[in-house]
């Protein structure tokens, strides 16, 4: 399914998906209205959104799928530690059901808070907290810690949570896609949305003026059983991914001179099993993403790898953010 919908959104021919993708456009049209309906009510006062206690950094997408929010995250929380903040994450939880807002705790696994939120504070022992409102959760974040900045995991189009700071993050190289609306495209907000915010990342390629360039660089490979052991197995592997965009996966593999006998992509936050992903090995070494392997470890063999990327972002764009962060805090100050 996944394949199909990428090929409807991001096929390149206007032919086949192309039409398709023209048909469903009545239904896009219909997404429009409701959910300019529900941005315009923010917008003319009808509804407040809720201020919080502390700045809140919203990283998130206009397109649906995989685009590099994760990492850009974990990025967000290392900068802030070494300038000296305290700060907490708050998200969905996809997948995920529960009532009201959940602490997300070291020892839960995917099942219990979703995989991205379960990778975050693997990576990171970051406070974070989980749940379908966002003011709830921010505001259970700010309870029972110290935090001093909030970063809102996947939050850009949830508007009823005051944002001091908005940052887009754009797959490089599918970008928009075709330039739809959902259905009928990938965007879930129009194109006019990367003029609003305040920084747009672009993960992967080239940025365009007023954008900056994202580098997820990859360190070396993890055994799910065994951390500690080194990776030898370059010509003897398959690969799998359950992710936005696996392809970025397998050709970061290529680069690093691995070159798998098969590559295998599931659907996004797939739940795994051991035999789903033992049907694929037939013996040989596996490597997936580290978003796999939260979901993984449980059943994992011997000879299951991981790859741990980290986001790099131009040193003009730090600057920008903590200058952006001493002002709120200094405006802040000022008001008291």
């Amino acid at each position: 399914m996944q394949a199909f919908v990428n090929r409807l959104w991001y096929g390149r021919q206007l032919g086949g998906y192309g039409l398709l993708a023209i048909l469903l456009l009545p239904l896009s049209a219909l997404f429009y209205l409701l959910s300019s309906v529900r941005r315009w009510r923010f917008k003319w006062g009808i509804k407040q959104a809720c201020p919080i206690d502390v700045p809140v950094i919203v990283v998130g997408n206009i397109t649906v799928g995989g685009s590099g929010k994760t990492p850009t995250v974990i990025y967000l929380i290392e900068l802030l530690r070494r300038q000296g903040y305290t700060p907490g994450v708050i998200s969905r939880g996809y997948g995920v059901k529960f009532e009201g807002t959940k602490w997300v705790l070291p020892e839960l696994g995917a099942k219990q808070v979703g995989d991205e939120p379960a990778m975050i504070v693997g990576r990171t022992q970051v406070p974070m907290v989980i749940g379908k409102d966002r003011v709830a959760a921010a505001n259970a974040l700010l309870s029972d810690n110290k935090v001093d900045v909030i970063i809102s995991d996947d939050g850009l189009q949830h508007y009823s949570l005051h944002r001091d700071i908005e940052l887009l993050v754009l797959d490089g190289e599918r970008r928009l896609g075709n330039g739809f609306l959902l259905p009928a495209g990938p965007l879930r907000e129009g194109a006019w949305r990367q003029q609003s915010v305040d920084h747009v990342i672009v993960n992967g390629q080239t940025a365009n003026d007023n954008e900056y360039a994202m580098q997820l660089i990859p360190g070396e490979l993890v055994s799910l059983t065994a951390p500690s052991a080194v990776f030898e197995g370059y010509s003897d592997s398959v690969a799998i991914a359950g992710i936005g965009n696996p392809a970025r996966f397998f050709n970061t593999l290529n680069e690093m001179g691995i070159s798998p006998l098969i590559t295998h992509a599931f659907e996004d936050h797939h739940d795994y099993s051991a035999a789903d992903i033992l049907a694929i090995a037939n013996g040989h070494n596996v490597l997936m993403t580290e978003k796999d392997a939260v979901k993984c470890r449980e059943f994992a063999k011997e000879n299951w790898w991981y790859l741990p990327v980290d986001a790099k972002l131009p040193a003009k764009f730090e600057q920008q953010l903590l200058a952006q962060l001493t002002a709120l805090k200094q405006g802040n100050t000022n008001g008291v």
